[in-house]
């Protein structure tokens, strides 16, 4: 990730998302502030978490990867994604209902979110 999401304009981004009136850009911002946490509070480069156009950060320590497809991946879209983050819906629920695309052993985040509370 780039530039570090200060947590008033994180919260900001996700309470406006919450509310259903996030725009593109406030919704980019959710998610990238939504992975940040995750890379903060798991911090690690085992599991690549995707959420395809906004972000992706490698997190959850563990053995990592430095060329081609990492072994661990997990990809979904934003509101999943946030949804995941807040707890609005739990990470057992997102992966049974086919929500989230998960690759190998350690791509599992059901011990670190909900993240943040909207």
């Amino acid at each position: 990730m780039a530039k570090r999401i200060a947590d008033a304009a994180g919260m900001q981004a996700v309470r406006a998302w919450a509310a259903g009136g996030a725009g593109r850009s406030e919704t980019a911002t959710a998610v990238r502030y939504a992975l940040q946490a995750l890379s903060d509070r798991a911090p690690g480069k085992s599991v690549e978490v995707r959420v395809p156009p906004f972000g992706a950060v490698q997190a959850v320590e563990g053995p990592g990867h430095t060329r081609g497809t990492p072994s661990n991946v997990i990809e979904t879209d934003a509101d999943t994604w946030l949804q995941v983050a807040t707890g609005a819906l739990s990470w057992a629920d997102a992966a049974a209902g086919g929500r989230v695309r998960a690759s190998g052993q350690r791509a599992d985040l059901s011990g670190w979110v909900p993240l943040i509370r909207a």
